[in-house]
């Protein structure tokens, strides 16, 4: 492998001297001090990986942005009403079906130690001697019925306005807010704890005041510090109510770092580390509460003389097969996180089963543009779920799909994770109406419908991003196609993952649970050329000889920031002749001398300057806006009135009320590589400052690269760090149970 060290091109231009030739190339001032990485137990991903579903701003700051939003979402519905009422709708019809499963699961076999204390307590729930959750085989999935005829037309349907919600009563605050003082809580996390824990929330608090930990920005010492101030010598680390709510706590955190489940180990050395005494019977207590559940993961043995098995998963001793087999774990998880992986892999095998003969695609494949597109075609025209695996170039072959399967009379759509993506899918097939984004046809804002089944009105769906796909939206999605409705998941493998919880495509990869295309199409140019290297963990030189990939060194954060803005607005547009409106930053965190925040308030005084008079921001800002948890949307600041902050989204008139200003708009001359992904730019600045470094992996290197088209320059301070990332650092493995529910359906 030839690394790029630094300092070095991979084109003509050593040090990127001739784009930024006429500035100098030390900053005006220091470095300020780098803010603090990952909180405990994060990655490099997670740096930033928080910011996907909220736009936070580092990653402790990045809990608290999320649950800000989801809050504040509470009291007052934006533009995405309709997408998120689809939401709770579909999310009800997939606990009815649910709620309706005959018997409960059999937990495993021949197993001893915490393994068989966590069983014991998920028997003691399932005979009703204690209360908790309860776990149930998924029925049969009903048909769903067509009544769309094949000629209805797609149609994009304008988001309905947003109304004011009428939130909690204003009663319900003040008594909240009375005990939040009574306990030395701020006040004003009154509002979220009244949407959160309801009318009573008072009274609960008062009973359990660990539920604050329920509420968003609120750790373990602040719950610590309100139950002493309200319980007096009466709480310890002990309290049931507290390590109930430990155990949520950190179910939610791991979710923020997408993962479903988490090792039951894990759970007890993370209470452990949290003054819990006896972690086992914490957990234990967790499960007979209905908190998490509890799951086996591993090779099944054969069952006692009792016929009945134990669950697995206490010491290393215990956990390891005598005859050498590989280890049963036990993991924990949120029920809503379950629910959506067991629905997703019942929806999943359903559609493996329900495909049916529909058109004669042979001619189809015949005159694809491609053999990689007539593969697809070939796979799809036999098979109800098909994987298609490719980089950028590759996205041409859905598109051929589409545009084959609609020219043989089928209702068929590509759902994109952005709205730049749908542009370009919509360009590729030549028809705008045959791309939509994916929040948008599940809300009904765009695409052909729902049949009077609920189903949707398609006969072919491809989702291209398919790695953004997290594991809720998902299952919504497939709950929402109906029998012999074909899915194509399409994505590039290599790509950072979904801001949500859950690894959807790659599970569906690993468990081989439907037939695989992979593209042979290469992403084309200088930058294709570094990319495709990137993905196999080189990071070589390549030929630039039209200043496509540029480095330019820095020695410090500071002058990381004063290079960028010089880039942004004097160096690309002047020699590669892109402007800077189509220029964009991308850098690996939020915080820090060199994150988002800096970045964007140095380009804002750049590019245009001005007082910030409508909550911070002025016409003309680049902003982007995160309707809901995991979707950011680019605009421009257009004006603001009584109604809220007017934004300009690719084209699309878009309100802010402005109360969720705060929470949902960020500028956006700078954005991290989460909320750059399924996006694409003329140019790109990817920004490594030196304290960077331990945010970088392969994942986020070849994310970052590839989103400019044109040109990227790399603002390089992190000397041998990024080609270690490159060569040393894949993703970071999630911990989800979709890829086992796949692989047993199978069986």
């Amino acid at each position: 492998m030839t690394a790029l060290p630094r300092g070095e091109s991979p084109g003509p231009s050593a040090t990127g001297d001739d784009v930024v030739a006429d500035e100098p190339t030390t900053a005006p001032a220091p470095a300020e001090e780098a803010a603090a990485g990952a909180d405990e137990g994060g990655t490099a991903e997670d740096q930033e990986g928080a910011d996907g579903p909220a736009a936070s701003e580092d990653t402790a700051e990045g809990a608290a942005g999320t649950g800000e939003g989801d809050a504040t979402a509470a009291a007052a519905l934006s533009e995405a009403e309709a997408e998120l009422a689809a939401q709770r709708e579909l999310r009800e019809r997939i606990e009815k079906r649910k709620a309706e499963k005959e018997g409960p699961i059999a937990a495993g076999t021949k197993l001893s130690g915490p393994a068989a204390d966590l069983l014991a307590a998920v028997r003691a729930v399932e005979s009703g001697e204690k209360p908790g959750a309860a776990f149930f085989d998924s029925p049969a999935p009903s048909p769903a019925r067509r009544s769309v005829p094949p000629s209805a037309p797609v149609r994009e349907r304008a988001p309905e306005p947003a109304r004011p919600s009428p939130g909690a009563p204003p009663e319900t605050v003040a008594a909240v807010a009375a005990v939040l003082a009574e306990g030395g809580a701020p006040p004003a996390l009154a509002g979220p704890a009244a949407a959160v824990l309801g009318a009573q929330a008072d009274e609960a608090l008062r009973e359990d005041p660990w539920q604050l930990l329920s509420l968003p920005g609120v750790g373990p010492e602040q719950a610590d510090g309100f139950a002493r101030a309200l319980l007096g010598a009466g709480c310890g680390p002990d309290d049931e109510r507290r390590t109930a709510a430990l155990v949520g706590w950190l179910l939610e955190r791991a979710a923020l770092q997408g993962h479903t489940a988490l090792d039951a180990e894990q759970v007890r050395a993370a209470l452990a580390g949290r003054a819990v005494t006896d972690p086992g019977a914490a957990v234990q207590h967790a499960i007979a509460e209905g908190v998490v559940l509890v799951f086996q993961d591993g090779p099944q043995e054969e069952t006692g003389e009792d016929g009945e098995g134990e669950a697995s998963g206490g010491s290393d001793e215990d956990a390891e097969p005598a005859d050498g087999r590989e280890p049963v774990r036990v993991l924990l998880g949120l029920d809503r996180y379950a629910l959506a992986e067991e629905s997703l892999a019942d929806g999943l095998a359903r559609l493996v089963n329900a495909c049916e003969k529909d058109a004669d695609w042979s001619d189809a494949a015949s005159a694809a543009p491609s053999p990689s597109a007539a593969e697809l075609i070939r796979a799809c025209a036999a098979h109800g779920l098909v994987a298609h695996t490719g980089g950028e170039a590759a996205r041409a072959e859905p598109a051929a799909l589409i545009a084959a399967a609609r020219g043989l009379g089928l209702r068929a759509l590509g759902a994109t994770h952005s709205v730049d993506g749908r542009q370009r899918l919509a360009g590729a097939v030549g028809d705008p109406a045959a791309a939509v984004t994916l929040a948008g046809l599940l809300s009904g804002a765009e695409g052909p419908g729902r049949d009077e089944e609920g189903a949707l009105a398609l006969d072919l769906l491809v989702v291209l991003d398919a790695p953004q796909l997290d594991v809720e939206t998902g299952a919504m999605l497939v709950e929402s196609l109906a029998d012999g409705t074909r899915l194509v998941l399409s994505g590039d493998p290599g790509v950072l993952g979904s801001a949500g919880a859950g690894r959807v495509f790659a599970d569906v990869l690993a468990a081989r649970a439907c037939p695989q295309t992979v593209s042979r199409t290469p992403d084309p140019g200088p930058i294709g050329e570094l990319v495709s290297g990137i993905g196999v963990g080189e990071l070589n030189q390549v030929e630039a000889p039209g200043k496509e990939v540029v480095i330019v060194p820095v020695r410090d954060a500071g002058e990381a920031v004063h290079r960028t803005v010089q880039l942004v607005a004097d160096s690309v547009p002047r020699a590669i002749g892109v402007p800077s409106s189509d220029t964009q930053v991308i850098t690996v965190g939020h915080g820090g001398s060199a994150g988002t925040r800096a970045l964007n308030e140095a380009l804002k005084q750049r590019l245009n300057p001005g007082p910030g008079r409508f909550g911070g921001f002025d016409p003309g800002d680049r902003v982007a806006h995160v309707p809901a948890p995991g979707r950011t949307v680019p605009g421009v600041v257009v004006s603001a009135d009584a109604e809220g902050l007017r934004l300009d989204c690719a084209g699309s008139p878009v309100v802010v009320p402005q109360e969720r200003v705060a929470g949902t708009v960020r500028h956006a001359w700078a954005l991290s590589a989460h909320q750059a992904a399924g996006m694409r730019w003329p140019a790109v600045v990817v920004v490594l400052p030196g304290d960077a470094a331990q945010g970088l992996s392969r994942p986020w290197v070849y994310t970052a690269f590839g989103r400019g088209e044109r040109h990227l320059s790399v603002v390089h301070g992190v000397d041998q760090a990024l080609p270690r990332a490159v060569a040393e650092s894949p993703a970071q493995d999630r911990t989800t149970r979709l890829r086992t529910l796949l692989e047993a359906s199978e069986g």
